[in-house]
């Protein structure tokens, strides 16, 4: 009785030190840049707009809902969510004692006599339960809840990505389909140049060398169109992989005659402060997780330093005939805690621990990293968005100009005061300055994507699970 009491004693004093943990403080470290973005002031912000907000266009919301539904790449993270948390669930149960159905059967000589006896036990038992003493399971457990946490990060991050693609993938394939039309138009205008100047040559009007000047110009648009072709068709299939699916019929059949200039408007995003990227953006959020993570796992580190205590324990029955198992007076139970200190491992247990301290560095470098690169990226769209608005009027102007320049070069040249080339040479300055001008436009829609994307997008509330894993 004397000796149950005691290792009752021993059981209660390890439950009150279980609650003891050797994981660092944890500390945010502070945001490695700027207070103030370079491109302008600081203005107050909102929480980040949910893409049905942003994106007003029905076509564009409606691949982005089949991109959601079928995109590998968002599939294969929401798997590592659940991946993640089973590995979570495993290290949790790790805290607690596994109970299983225990049977055994022997025969061994007796001691003294040599006759050979029979042992029969039936009964439960619990097989070497670490007693966590020193916190070492339940750090490994917020390791895994850590890494549980930055995975829904990295998916909600994968959304945000997926998203901002196929939005660039739409407003390609509507320059495309702005430039195809412009070399459609430019072609048959300068095939009708070319009927005119044969005309004018047979009339000797004309020289041959206008003649074969017109010609050249017209197979220039006709490679050009084909390479127009060709880059619609890739782009096309661009946006069918982030699709996962190819384009719905009556989507493609729309986009006929698409000009950017129609795209909807999208939505103002005040950029906000610096600091406020901690909390908008997945992918430093999923930085910050990773951290916490390598911060717990120091904790387990320095927990191998320290006793580990295990119980074995078997409570049923035991007799040495099979048909007395279940009697009066078999009944009895076994408890046998064992105790290992660590004296001599070669280092292997400091080794883990400069591992563990220097996956910590790491993590923080990679945290900071996220950081810089959000901010850069951020930096980046505000300076496109205060520019490329001015260098679309300038270039919208500039067409108007050469438009004008080369209805006087062909009346120039109808009434002999200028040559031929000078006709050429406004007719091709005119079709790339009208291609500039798509190209210009292209961008000015896609920085706006771009800042959507930089300040963290926007997630709304059912694209995460409902709840994860309780710790």
């Amino acid at each position: 009785m004397t000796n149950h009491r005691s290792t009752l004693v021993a059981l209660a004093a390890g439950a009150l030190l279980a609650g003891c943990s050797f994981i660092p403080t944890y500390e945010r470290p502070a945001a490695p840049v700027p207070y103030t973005y370079a491109t302008g002031a600081a203005q107050e912000s909102t929480a980040p707009a949910a893409w049905q907000d942003y994106f007003a266009e029905p076509r564009l919301r409606q691949l982005i809902e089949i991109a959601l539904a079928n995109n590998r790449d968002l599939r294969i993270a929401v798997l590592n969510i659940e991946q993640a948390r089973a590995t979570f669930q495993v290290r949790r149960a790790d805290l607690y004692p596994g109970v299983g159905l225990s049977a055994n059967a022997s025969r061994a000589p007796a001691a003294g006599t040599g006759d050979l006896t029979n042992s029969f036990s039936v009964g439960l038992a619990v097989s070497a339960w670490e007693i966590d003493f020193f916190g070492r399971i339940a750090s490994l457990k917020e390791q895994a809840l850590a890494q549980y946490l930055a995975t829904e990060e990295g998916r909600n991050a994968a959304q945000v990505s997926l998203v901002a693609s196929v939005a660039n993938g739409w407003l390609n394939l509507l320059a495309d389909e702005e430039l195809l039309e412009l070399s459609r138009q430019t072609l048959a205008s300068r095939e009708e140049s070319v009927r005119l100047t044969k005309l004018r040559l047979d009339s000797g009007v004309a020289s041959e060398l206008d003649y074969r000047q017109a010609q050249s110009l017209t197979q220039a648009a006709r490679a050009t169109l084909a390479q127009q072709q060709r880059q619609r068709a890739l782009d096309e299939n661009a946006l069918a992989l982030l699709l996962g699916q190819p384009l719905p019929d009556g989507v493609r059949a729309s986009l006929a005659g698409s000009r950017l200039a129609d795209a909807p408007a999208m939505a103002t995003l005040p950029a906000g402060l610096p600091s406020e990227l901690l909390t908008r953006r997945p992918d430093i959020r999923q930085a910050e997780q990773q951290l916490i993570g390598a911060n717990a796992n120091i904790g387990a580190a320095r927990a191998a330093f320290f006793p580990r205590i295990a119980l074995t324990a078997q409570a049923g029955t035991a007799s040495g005939e099979l048909s007395g198992l279940f009697k009066s007076g078999s009944w009895g139970f076994t408890i046998a805690p064992s105790l290992l200190l660590p004296i001599f491992d070669a280092g292997r247990n400091q080794a883990n621990l400069d591992s563990a301290q220097a996956g910590r560095s790491i993590a923080v470098a990679q945290y900071e990293k996220a950081i810089q690169t959000a901010f850069r990226e951020v930096s980046d769209a505000l300076a496109g968005q205060a520019t490329l608005q001015e260098q679309a009027q300038a270039q919208q102007l500039q067409a108007e100009a050469e438009a004008a320049r080369l209805q006087l070069a062909d009346l120039r040249y109808r009434n002999g005061v200028a040559s031929y080339l000078d006709l050429l040479d406004a007719q091709r300055s005119l079709f790339a300055t009208q291609q500039a001008v798509v190209q210009v436009r292209l961008a000015q829609l896609q920085n706006q994507v771009a800042l959507y994307r930089a300040l963290g997008g926007g997630v709304p509330a059912d694209a995460v699970p409902a709840s994860g894993p309780s710790s």
